[in-house]
C-alpha cells in the first residue's frame, strides 16, 4: 500500500499549506462571527445589508465545508491503507485517484485571492473592424463562453444584444452567475483573434479577423458611486429580442451615456423601461468602479516600477483555423491543436494557465510574435 499512503500523505501536506495560505481559519471565524450577528434583533432592520450577510455566511460556510470534507476523505483513505488489506486496493487506488483531482481544483481556486476574484461576472463582446467576418467571429465567441458556462455550471442573463446587418453580432453583453464567475473569466479580457477561409469571401481567401471582449465584476449594490443626471445621456428603444409583443410595440430598452467618459450601457432584457434602466444604472455603476480600480492599479504599478501596458489593441490570443489548426494564448504560452474544443468551450486549462502565470508573475506582453502563417 505504499503506493498509495506516499500520495496521500503528500496530499495532506499540500491541502494543509493551501489552506494555511487561504486562511481557511480565518474565514471559519468570520464566519462564525457574522452568524453571531444574524442572530441579534435588530439585524433584519436592514434588509439589504441583512442579504448580503447571509450570502456572505453562506459563501464562506460552504468554502470551509469543501476543504474539511477533502481533508477528511484523505484521513480516510490514509487509515484504510494503513490496514494492507488487498481487498481495497482497487476502491483506494480510485479513491486517490478521485482526491488528486480534488486536490489540485482546491490548488487552483487559491489562485483566486483576489477581492472581487468570487463575483458574479458582467461579459460583453464587440466585432472589431472588418464588417461581416469580425461580427461572425464575435458570434462565434458568444457560443464559445456559452458552452463553456453550461459546461461549468454558471447562469447566464443576456443584457443587451446587438445583431450583424448579414450575419453575426455587432455586439452582445451577459451576466453570469455563480461562484468565482469574474476570478475566471478575467483571462478572457482583450483582443481575440480569428485566422481561417471566409465562409463570406466568394474567392475562398484566408481573412483574419478582431473581436475585443471586455469583463467586469457584477458587485451590483455594493457600489457606492454617485452618478449625476446631468451627466448621463438617456435613450429609450425598443428591444429587439425575444419577450413577446409588449417587447415588440414599446420602447423598453435603454441606453444610457455617460457623458465624462463616454461609457455606453444598454440593457433590453428586463419587462419593463424602468427595470431596464434600474439594471443599466448598475452595469454602469460596476463599469465605472472597475475603471477606476484599474487606474489605481495601474498607478501603483507605475509606482512599483513594473511594465505596465494599458492598450486594448494587443491581441491576447489567436485561433487560428487556416492554414493549420491552433489556439495559442500570447500571455502564457498556452496552446492547444483541438480548436474545435476550444470553440465548444474547453478553455479551462486557458484560464488556469492564466492564473497560475498570474500569481507567478511570468505573464508575457500580449504584443509578443503571432504565430507564422
Amino acid at each position: 500500500m505504499d503506493n498509495l499512503i506516499t500520495p496521500l500523505e503528500g496530499m495532506k501536506a499540500q491541502i494543509a499549506q493551501l489552506a494555511e495560505r487561504i486562511d481557511l481559519a480565518g474565514k471559519t471565524r468570520r464566519a462564525e462571527q457574522l452568524e453571531a450577528q444574524s442572530a441579534a434583533p435588530e439585524f433584519w432592520s436592514s434588509p439589504d445589508i441583512a442579504q448580503r450577510t447571509m450570502q456572505e455566511i453562506s459563501r464562506l460556510k460552504a468554502e470551509v465545508e469543501q476543504w474539511r470534507a477533502v481533508s477528511m476523505r484523505i484521513d480516510d483513505a490514509l487509515e484504510l491503507a494503513a490496514l494492507e488489506e488487498e481487498s481495497l486496493q482497487d476502491d483506494l487506488t480510485a479513491e486517490v485517484n478521485a482526491l488528486r483531482e480534488l486536490v489540485e481544483h482546491l490548488s487552483l481556486q487559491t489562485l483566486l485571492g483576489g477581492e472581487y476574484d468570487n463575483e458574479n461576472a458582467i461579459l460583453a463582446i464587440h466585432a472589431g473592424a472588418g464588417g461581416t467576418d469580425s461580427q461572425d467571429w464575435a458570434l462565434m465567441l458568444e457560443r464559445m463562453y456559452l458552452r463553456w458556462t453550461e459546461q461549468n455550471g454558471y447562469k447566464v442573463e443576456i443584457i443587451d444584444r446587438s445583431e450583424g446587418e448579414e450575419a453575426g453580432l455587432k455586439s452582445v453583453t451577459f451576466s453570469v452567475k455563480g461562484d468565482y464567475a469574474y476570478g475566471y473569466l478575467q483571462s478572457e479580457q482583450g483582443v481575440h483573434r480569428l485566422v481561417r477561409i471566409s465562409p463570406f469571401d466568394a474567392a475562398r481567401r484566408r481573412h483574419t479577423s478582431f473581436s475585443k471582449v471586455e469583463l467586469w465584476p457584477d458587485i451590483q449594490g455594493n457600489i457606492e458611486i454617485e452618478i449625476s443626471e446631468k451627466d448621463l445621456k438617456i435613450e429609450t428603444y425598443r428591444s429587439s429580442g425575444a419577450g413577446g409583443q409588449n417587447v415588440q410595440k414599446n420602447d423598453t430598452a435603454v441606453r444610457l451615456t455617460h457623458i465624462p467618459t463616454g461609457l455606453v450601457v444598454s440593457c433590453q432584457n428586463q419587462r419593463s423601461q424602468g427595470q431596464n434602466r434600474e439594471r443599466a444604472m448598475q452595469i454602469l455603476k460596476s463599469r465605472l468602479f472597475e475603471m477606476e480600480r484599474k487606474k489605481r492599479e495601474a498607478q501603483m504599478a507605475v509606482l512599483k516600477g513594473e511594465n505596465v501596458n494599458a492598450e486594448w489593441g494587443n491581441q491576447i490570443r489567436s485561433y487560428v483555423l487556416h492554414p493549420y489548426h491552433l489556439v495559442k494564448d500570447h500571455r502564457t504560452g498556452a496552446e492547444d491543436g483541438n480548436t474545435s474544443a476550444v470553440l465548444d468551450g474547453r478553455l479551462n486549462p486557458f484560464m488556469e494557465s492564466y492564473l497560475r502565470a498570474k500569481v507567478d508573475h511570468t505573464l508575457a506582453d500580449p504584443s509578443a510574435e503571432l504565430p507564422e502563417l
